[in-house]
């Protein structure tokens, strides 16, 4: 029997207007996300990794419709998404959920911790005043934090504890998708890994999916079952994360892997070196986007853009030389 896809992205462009003069005229397009397609089923985890500015946090924002894309379609649940009413989309926003980067910016400072994870439950009109704050401390016990948390404020917690809040806050209405936006990135390494524990055991509890936006590929592969791979707004590689790691197709993610740090220095496999700058996504590079720096590149790589074509293991790459 195939299942559909819980979240589904066929060509999802975001293309920001660059405006000059006195009439503020368009002059250009910032091409945030350029295109990209990937599927996430119910309770599976897709790593989304990429250099810094490769456009992956715009793709999660725009799958929640944070900000509005400019082409392509989402669907969750096998409905288009992009085409829903306000109050439609304010509905369905209880099954798909955010982690933001910043703890701290993420939570308003005049809200005690039991009103800010209670407040989805007044949004959505979920039960009464007292039930709220029985549902909110329970959930906080579910991250790890007690009861005194409810009358806390923001600033009397650690990076790690509130980030459980933002956690709970996520999960509060028990969605099925959560977008977790470089989630650990502003955190202590001591404590990285125990927000990744945490996701990983509220995941086989809850059985929600994730959408985990990261550019840190150690972290990856520990929470993804499937990894997809950005580069100047374009996905270059995507498949089960085993396959991706242990042989991977495209040259951008076999230089990602060689720059991570290896258990063993003398066994490591040798570091590869990209030339250059990442290009502007304001003018991208004809052809493949990435030519301009791969260290297999031939000439017909600055003329033809490849498309993401099945390879073996499931995966699928956007390379022609390979």
């Amino acid at each position: 029997m195939i299942t559909k896809p819980l979240l589904e992205t066929d060509g999802l462009e975001k293309h920001f207007p660059i405006r000059s003069g006195v009439m503020s005229r368009v002059t250009g397009h910032v091409r945030a996300v350029d295109g990209v397609s990937f599927s996430i089923n119910e309770g599976e985890t897709l790593g989304l990794v990429g250099e810094s500015g490769c456009g992956k946090s715009t793709a999660g924002r725009c799958v929640l419709r944070l900000l509005e894309p400019t082409g392509g379609s989402v669907r969750f649940e096998g409905m288009d998404i992009i085409s829903l009413p306000r109050e439609q989309m304010r509905a369905l926003r209880r099954k798909m959920q955010i982690v933001f980067q910043d703890p701290f910016a993420s939570l308003n400072p005049r809200m005690t911790i039991g009103a800010t994870v209670a407040e989805p439950f007044h949004v959505h009109k979920i039960g009464k005043k007292g039930e709220r704050t029985e549902m909110a401390a329970e959930i906080l016990r579910k991250v790890g934090l007690g009861a005194d948390s409810l009358d806390r404020y923001p600033h009397e917690f650690s990076g790690g504890q509130r980030q459980r809040v933002g956690i709970a806050r996520a999960l509060a209405l028990k969605p099925k998708l959560i977008v977790c936006d470089e989630p650990i990135s502003a955190l202590d390494v001591s404590i990285q890994a125990q927000v990744v524990n945490l996701l990983m055991d509220l995941k086989e509890e809850f059985g929600m999916a994730y959408l985990f936006i990261s550019h840190d590929l150690s972290v990856v592969e520990r929470i993804s079952d499937k990894v997809a791979v950005m580069y100047l707004g374009k996905i270059m590689e995507i498949g089960p994360a085993e396959s991706v790691y242990s042989k991977p197709v495209h040259p951008y993610t076999e230089a990602l892997l060689s720059a991570t740090m290896a258990p063993d220095p003398e066994h490591g496999g040798k570091r590869i070196k990209l030339e250059g700058d990442v290009p502007s996504p304001i003018n991208p590079p004809s052809g493949c986007v990435f030519h301009t720096r791969c260290f297999l590149r031939k000439e017909e790589c600055s003329r033809v853009v490849p498309e993401l074509s099945p390879r073996d293991s499931g995966r699928m790459a956007a390379c022609i030389v390979r």
